[in-house]
């Protein structure tokens, strides 16, 4: 049996590293990870990884805001 957690882990971390950022959006059109905050919350122990809020207005100007999450290396 494949862990997926811990791949869904790998491939946000790779994404980060290559990217240099990720959205939820990104990650779970990507990737399948819908937790991407649990996901972030654990590669911080290793990582330096910065939390930037982001607005989006939708088609009937509802504003929401979502985190883009930037890689800045290794701790």
């Amino acid at each position: 049996m494949r862990d997926t957690k811990t791949s869904k882990t790998k491939k946000v971390l790779q994404h980060l590293q290559k990217h240099g950022s990720i959205t939820s959006w990104e990650a779970i059109n990507k990737y399948g990870a819908t937790r991407l905050s649990a996901i972030i919350f654990n590669l911080r122990k290793k990582h330096r990884i910065e939390s930037v809020s982001q607005i989006f207005t939708d088609r009937y100007k509802n504003q929401s805001t979502f985190a883009k999450y930037i890689y800045c290396g290794e701790r």
